[in-house]
């Protein structure tokens, strides 16, 4: 039996308990009812929590389920990019292609699984067993940078951190056409599509708030070369963003133009840089994970065309 336990911040009040571990655990919902379900969810260690019980701010949840031999992670011996380490963080350069955990047809090769060997087995203790350590996610096809927890007084700060945005993550990313403007916000709230759940796409009605700023950094006759902040963290966010205001990001699999053909596996998107203070000390801290050959190949190509 695993047993863990979560802080609620502002940026999860209000949800149901059931979503809230969904997305903590990686199990199904029905899976996080049935363990609910058994008294296996509790709020501030005392009172048996039903699936419907809506977050407050303050709350504390512990939760408990049996781990399947199928879901442990299995330590691989995959070279990590390292650009910083010490006893309770580390900060990696995730390479494109690298899925950040497994997940069915992604089981081996990840960065979960990187993470084990390289930190050992004490932080499978570290958060969710099924992804030890990992606080925040790229997509398998974003490259750059991301930070992970070696100590659950780590991975509390850092999960709080990313949460409520306090983290400040900057990407550079190619994109069809020029920008209308130098630089601005895009402000469309985002929820799963329901024609393909696989995709996420802009929702007015029912999506949860979504703000991305952007930055010109050069003009190209068919293209524009930008550096974009998150102000929240949806999934594939930037992505969506830029295909809905017609600038698709560079050949982007799902939400790109068919016609693409630059040298890049996946969307020329890469999270550049991080800012955070260190979980511990406090201490403010600046990562930056040089843009890599693939991404600058692509900026010659949009250049000379």
């Amino acid at each position: 039996m695993i047993t863990r336990t979560y802080s609620i911040d502002k940026s999860d009040e209000g949800k149901r308990v059931d979503q809230f571990l969904t997305e903590q655990t990686g199990f199904t919902r029905s899976e996080v009812q049935k363990w609910i379900k058994a008294g296996n969810a509790y709020r501030q260690g005392e009172k048996k929590l039903k699936a419907n019980y809506r977050l407050e701010a303050g709350d504390t949840i512990v939760f408990s389920w049996e781990v399947k031999e199928e879901q442990t992670v299995q330590a691989e011996n995959i070279p990590l990019d390292i650009l910083y380490e010490d006893e309770d963080m580390i900060v990696i350069n995730k390479r494109r292609g690298m899925v950040c955990h497994p997940a069915p047809g992604n089981e081996h090769g990840t960065l979960a699984s990187a993470l084990l060997y390289h930190c050992g087995e004490s932080i499978r203790q570290v958060g969710d067993p099924k992804r030890p350590g990992i606080v925040h996610r790229l997509d398998k096809d974003t490259s750059g940078v991301m930070v992970a927890a070696k100590s659950m007084r780590a991975y509390e700060s850092l999960r709080k951190q990313i949460g409520e945005h306090t983290a400040v993550r900057q990407y550079v990313t190619l994109v069809h056409g020029q920008m209308e403007g130098d630089h601005g916000e895009i402000r469309f709230p985002l929820g799963r599509s329901t024609k393909d759940r696989m995709k996420w796409d802009v929702q007015p009605e029912t999506g949860k708030p979504a703000v991305t700023h952007f930055r010109v950094i050069e003009y190209m006759k068919h293209y524009s070369y930008l550096e974009c902040r998150l102000e929240t963290g949806r999934t594939h966010q930037i992505r969506v963003h830029m295909a809905h205001i017609r600038h698709p990001v560079v050949n982007d699999p799902l939400y790109g133009w068919k016609k693409d053909n630059f040298p890049i596996q996946g969307q020329a998107l890469h999270s550049r840089t991080l800012d955070l203070v260190h979980p511990v000390t406090g201490k403010p801290m600046h990562f930056e994970a040089p843009i890599p050959q693939d991404f600058l190949a692509c900026l010659k190509q949009a250049r000379e065309e």
